[in-house]
Protein backbone atom coordinates (compact mmCIF):
# COMPACT_ATOMS: atom_id res chain seq x y z
CA UNK A 1 0.00 0.00 0.00
CA UNK A 2 1.31 3.49 -0.90
CA UNK A 3 2.08 5.87 1.90
CA UNK A 4 -0.05 8.90 1.81
CA UNK A 5 1.51 11.95 1.34
CA UNK A 6 2.76 13.79 5.01
CA UNK A 7 0.33 16.97 3.65
CA UNK A 8 -2.73 14.17 3.55
CA UNK A 9 -1.69 12.94 6.45
CA UNK A 10 -1.63 15.90 8.42
CA UNK A 11 -5.25 16.91 6.81
CA UNK A 12 -6.32 13.45 7.89
CA UNK A 13 -5.10 13.71 11.73
CA UNK A 14 -7.19 17.31 11.44
CA UNK A 15 -9.87 15.97 10.26
CA UNK A 16 -10.05 13.05 12.76
CA UNK A 17 -9.66 16.06 15.70
CA UNK A 18 -12.14 18.01 14.20
CA UNK A 19 -14.80 15.12 14.28
CA UNK A 20 -13.80 14.06 17.70
CA UNK A 21 -13.91 18.19 19.00
CA UNK A 22 -17.57 18.44 17.37
CA UNK A 23 -18.45 15.36 19.16
CA UNK A 24 -17.37 15.88 22.33
CA UNK A 25 -18.69 19.77 22.11
CA UNK A 26 -22.39 18.75 20.88
CA UNK A 27 -22.26 16.66 23.99
CA UNK A 28 -21.50 19.38 26.11
CA UNK A 29 -24.29 21.69 24.60
CA UNK A 30 -26.99 19.04 25.14
CA UNK A 31 -25.57 19.10 29.12
CA UNK A 32 -26.19 22.63 28.99
CA UNK A 33 -29.78 22.57 27.39
CA UNK A 34 -30.63 19.80 29.94
CA UNK A 35 -33.22 21.51 32.60
CA UNK A 36 -31.46 21.79 36.44
CA UNK A 37 -33.73 19.29 37.73
CA UNK A 38 -32.58 16.88 35.42
CA UNK A 39 -29.04 17.80 35.60
CA UNK A 40 -29.44 17.54 39.63
CA UNK A 41 -30.33 14.28 39.92
CA UNK A 42 -28.08 12.68 37.32
CA UNK A 43 -25.15 14.31 39.43
CA UNK A 44 -26.66 13.37 42.88
CA UNK A 45 -26.62 9.84 41.47
CA UNK A 46 -23.47 10.40 40.84
CA UNK A 47 -22.52 11.24 44.08
CA UNK A 48 -23.34 8.44 45.77
CA UNK A 49 -22.53 5.88 43.22
CA UNK A 50 -19.13 7.27 42.97
CA UNK A 51 -18.85 5.73 46.29
CA UNK A 52 -18.61 2.08 45.26
CA UNK A 53 -14.68 3.36 44.56
CA UNK A 54 -13.99 3.41 47.98
CA UNK A 55 -15.96 0.49 49.22
CA UNK A 56 -14.42 -1.81 46.20
CA UNK A 57 -10.94 -0.81 47.42
CA UNK A 58 -11.80 -1.55 50.87
CA UNK A 59 -13.64 -4.73 50.14
CA UNK A 60 -9.92 -5.26 48.20
CA UNK A 61 -7.89 -4.11 50.69
CA UNK A 62 -9.50 -5.80 53.71
CA UNK A 63 -8.12 -9.03 52.14
CA UNK A 64 -4.56 -8.10 51.90
CA UNK A 65 -1.94 -8.57 53.80
CA UNK A 66 0.56 -5.24 55.14
CA UNK A 67 2.94 -5.63 51.98
CA UNK A 68 4.76 -3.40 49.33
CA UNK A 69 2.51 -4.30 46.55
CA UNK A 70 -0.92 -3.72 48.86
CA UNK A 71 -1.78 -0.71 47.29
CA UNK A 72 -1.14 -1.35 43.43
CA UNK A 73 -4.02 -4.13 44.49
CA UNK A 74 -6.24 -1.97 46.29
CA UNK A 75 -6.49 0.41 43.72
CA UNK A 76 -8.14 -1.66 41.21
CA UNK A 77 -10.91 -1.01 43.32
CA UNK A 78 -10.82 2.88 42.51
CA UNK A 79 -12.06 2.74 38.78
CA UNK A 80 -15.31 0.58 39.65
CA UNK A 81 -17.13 3.93 40.84
CA UNK A 82 -15.91 5.74 37.38
CA UNK A 83 -16.86 2.73 35.47
CA UNK A 84 -20.51 3.32 37.06
CA UNK A 85 -21.26 6.49 36.62
CA UNK A 86 -19.98 7.39 33.08
CA UNK A 87 -20.85 4.07 31.21
CA UNK A 88 -24.49 5.08 33.51
CA UNK A 89 -24.57 8.28 31.91
CA UNK A 90 -24.37 9.94 35.00
CA UNK A 91 -23.06 13.57 35.92
CA UNK A 92 -19.78 13.93 37.43
CA UNK A 93 -18.62 17.29 37.56
CA UNK A 94 -14.58 16.17 36.62
CA UNK A 95 -16.05 14.93 33.01
CA UNK A 96 -17.91 18.00 32.75
CA UNK A 97 -14.77 19.92 32.73
CA UNK A 98 -14.26 19.73 29.08
CA UNK A 99 -17.45 18.50 27.77
CA UNK A 100 -19.22 22.20 29.22
CA UNK A 101 -15.92 24.19 28.06
CA UNK A 102 -16.18 23.42 24.37
CA UNK A 103 -19.00 25.20 23.54
CA UNK A 104 -17.54 28.41 25.15
CA UNK A 105 -14.20 27.86 23.53
CA UNK A 106 -15.70 27.18 20.59
CA UNK A 107 -17.92 30.34 20.25
CA UNK A 108 -17.33 32.83 23.83
CA UNK A 109 -19.61 34.78 24.81
CA UNK A 110 -21.44 35.97 27.94
CA UNK A 111 -24.44 33.77 27.37
CA UNK A 112 -23.08 30.49 27.20
CA UNK A 113 -20.16 31.50 30.20
CA UNK A 114 -23.30 32.01 32.51
CA UNK A 115 -24.82 28.48 30.93
CA UNK A 116 -21.02 26.82 31.99
CA UNK A 117 -21.09 28.07 35.60
CA UNK A 118 -24.63 26.92 35.71
CA UNK A 119 -24.08 23.87 34.32
CA UNK A 120 -20.86 23.37 36.48
CA UNK A 121 -22.37 24.58 40.31
CA UNK A 122 -25.16 22.26 39.65
CA UNK A 123 -23.24 19.37 38.84
CA UNK A 124 -21.06 19.81 41.53
CA UNK A 125 -23.25 20.54 44.83
CA UNK A 126 -25.17 17.48 43.97
CA UNK A 127 -22.08 15.42 43.44
CA UNK A 128 -20.96 16.07 46.72
CA UNK A 129 -24.46 16.16 48.45
CA UNK A 130 -24.49 12.30 47.25
CA UNK A 131 -20.84 11.98 48.39
CA UNK A 132 -22.10 13.08 51.48
CA UNK A 133 -25.29 10.94 51.87
CA UNK A 134 -22.74 7.73 51.20
CA UNK A 135 -20.21 8.90 53.53
CA UNK A 136 -23.53 9.59 56.21
CA UNK A 137 -24.25 5.72 55.53
CA UNK A 138 -20.96 4.64 55.80
CA UNK A 139 -20.56 6.52 58.78
CA UNK A 140 -23.69 5.26 60.44
CA UNK A 141 -22.96 1.54 59.76
CA UNK A 142 -25.59 1.26 57.55
CA UNK A 143 -23.59 0.00 54.42
CA UNK A 144 -21.44 -2.75 54.68
CA UNK A 145 -19.90 -4.90 58.28
CA UNK A 146 -17.58 -3.00 60.55
CA UNK A 147 -14.81 -4.33 59.02
CA UNK A 148 -15.34 -2.93 55.88
CA UNK A 149 -16.20 0.39 57.53
CA UNK A 150 -12.92 0.51 59.41
CA UNK A 151 -10.66 -0.22 56.08
CA UNK A 152 -12.74 3.03 54.33
CA UNK A 153 -12.06 5.08 56.94
CA UNK A 154 -8.23 4.13 57.17
CA UNK A 155 -7.83 4.59 53.06
CA UNK A 156 -9.52 8.00 53.54
CA UNK A 157 -7.04 8.52 56.13
CA UNK A 158 -4.71 9.51 53.42
CA UNK A 159 -7.16 12.53 51.92
CA UNK A 160 -6.12 14.40 55.16
CA UNK A 161 -2.24 14.09 54.80
CA UNK A 162 -1.75 16.86 52.47
CA UNK A 163 -2.35 20.53 52.74
CA UNK A 164 -4.46 22.76 51.07
CA UNK A 165 -2.00 23.84 48.53
CA UNK A 166 -1.06 20.01 47.95
CA UNK A 167 -4.12 18.92 47.69
CA UNK A 168 -4.52 21.50 44.84
CA UNK A 169 -1.56 20.52 42.82
CA UNK A 170 -2.05 16.95 43.37
CA UNK A 171 -5.87 17.63 41.98
CA UNK A 172 -4.42 18.91 38.52
CA UNK A 173 -3.41 15.66 36.88
CA UNK A 174 -6.25 14.27 37.73
CA UNK A 175 -8.75 16.56 36.15
CA UNK A 176 -6.42 16.61 33.34
CA UNK A 177 -6.90 12.76 33.42
CA UNK A 178 -10.88 12.81 34.01
CA UNK A 179 -11.04 15.15 30.92
CA UNK A 180 -8.96 12.94 28.72
CA UNK A 181 -11.41 9.69 29.42
CA UNK A 182 -14.35 12.47 28.11
CA UNK A 183 -12.08 13.26 24.97
CA UNK A 184 -11.51 10.06 24.79
CA UNK A 185 -14.74 8.39 24.92
CA UNK A 186 -16.48 9.06 21.23
CA UNK A 187 -13.67 7.40 19.56
CA UNK A 188 -13.61 4.39 21.83
CA UNK A 189 -16.95 2.95 21.22
CA UNK A 190 -16.20 -0.76 22.53
CA UNK A 191 -13.20 -0.10 24.40
CA UNK A 192 -14.83 2.08 26.94
CA UNK A 193 -14.22 -0.35 30.24
CA UNK A 194 -10.61 -0.46 29.24
CA UNK A 195 -10.40 3.38 28.81
CA UNK A 196 -11.63 4.11 31.79
CA UNK A 197 -10.62 1.67 34.13
CA UNK A 198 -7.17 2.00 33.08
CA UNK A 199 -6.94 6.04 33.15
CA UNK A 200 -8.72 6.00 36.53
CA UNK A 201 -6.67 3.44 37.82
CA UNK A 202 -3.49 5.61 36.70
CA UNK A 203 -5.11 8.43 38.79
CA UNK A 204 -5.55 5.64 41.88
CA UNK A 205 -1.69 4.75 41.68
CA UNK A 206 -0.65 7.98 41.17
CA UNK A 207 -2.39 9.07 44.79
CA UNK A 208 -3.95 11.96 42.34
CA UNK A 209 -6.37 14.20 44.32
CA UNK A 210 -9.98 13.92 42.74
CA UNK A 211 -12.54 16.18 44.08
CA UNK A 212 -15.80 13.87 44.18
CA UNK A 213 -14.13 10.68 45.27
CA UNK A 214 -11.62 12.58 47.67
CA UNK A 215 -15.17 15.00 48.64
CA UNK A 216 -16.50 11.25 49.74
CA UNK A 217 -13.18 10.22 51.92
CA UNK A 218 -13.18 13.67 53.22
CA UNK A 219 -16.84 13.68 54.51
CA UNK A 220 -16.34 10.35 55.91
CA UNK A 221 -13.66 11.21 58.07
CA UNK A 222 -15.64 14.19 59.17
CA UNK A 223 -18.70 11.98 60.16
CA UNK A 224 -16.38 9.73 62.04
CA UNK A 225 -15.27 12.58 63.89
CA UNK A 226 -11.23 11.97 62.19
CA UNK A 227 -11.29 15.74 61.35
CA UNK A 228 -12.98 18.76 61.21
CA UNK A 229 -15.13 20.81 59.17
CA UNK A 230 -12.45 23.44 57.87
CA UNK A 231 -9.90 20.56 57.09
CA UNK A 232 -12.25 18.74 55.01
CA UNK A 233 -13.54 21.53 53.11
CA UNK A 234 -11.17 24.15 52.89
CA UNK A 235 -8.19 22.44 52.80
CA UNK A 236 -9.15 19.01 50.68
CA UNK A 237 -12.43 18.90 48.69
CA UNK A 238 -11.77 23.18 47.86
CA UNK A 239 -8.33 22.93 46.91
CA UNK A 240 -9.30 19.65 44.91
CA UNK A 241 -11.95 21.02 42.79
CA UNK A 242 -9.80 24.11 41.82
CA UNK A 243 -7.11 21.38 40.41
CA UNK A 244 -9.45 19.78 39.05
CA UNK A 245 -10.50 22.72 37.42
CA UNK A 246 -6.97 23.69 36.31
CA UNK A 247 -6.32 20.38 34.46
CA UNK A 248 -9.34 19.73 33.08
CA UNK A 249 -10.81 23.28 31.60
CA UNK A 250 -7.11 24.76 32.27
CA UNK A 251 -5.35 23.02 30.56
CA UNK A 252 -6.87 19.64 28.61
CA UNK A 253 -10.22 21.57 27.03
CA UNK A 254 -7.56 24.05 25.94
CA UNK A 255 -4.91 22.34 24.40
CA UNK A 256 -8.05 20.06 22.89
CA UNK A 257 -9.29 22.97 21.45
CA UNK A 258 -6.42 24.58 20.42
CA UNK A 259 -4.95 21.48 18.28
CA UNK A 260 -7.98 21.89 15.88
CA UNK A 261 -8.53 25.98 15.88
CA UNK A 262 -6.04 26.46 13.56
CA UNK A 263 -7.42 24.62 11.02
CA UNK A 264 -10.70 26.31 11.15
CA UNK A 265 -12.01 22.81 12.69
CA UNK A 266 -15.04 22.07 14.84
CA UNK A 267 -17.39 23.82 12.91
Amino acid sequence: MATPPADDVEELKAADAGELHRAVREEGEAELARPAASLFWSALAAGIAIATSLVAEAAIGMRLPDSDWRELLVALGYPVGFLVVILGRLQLFTESTITASLPFLYRPSWRRLGRTLRLWGIVLGANLLGTAIAAGLIAAGMLGSGELRAEMIAISTKVAELGALDTMVNAVPAGFLIAAVAWILPNARDQSFPVIFAVTYVVAIGGFSHAVVGSDQAFLLLFTGATGAWAAIGEQIGPAVLGNLIGGAGLFALLAHGQVRPEGEGG
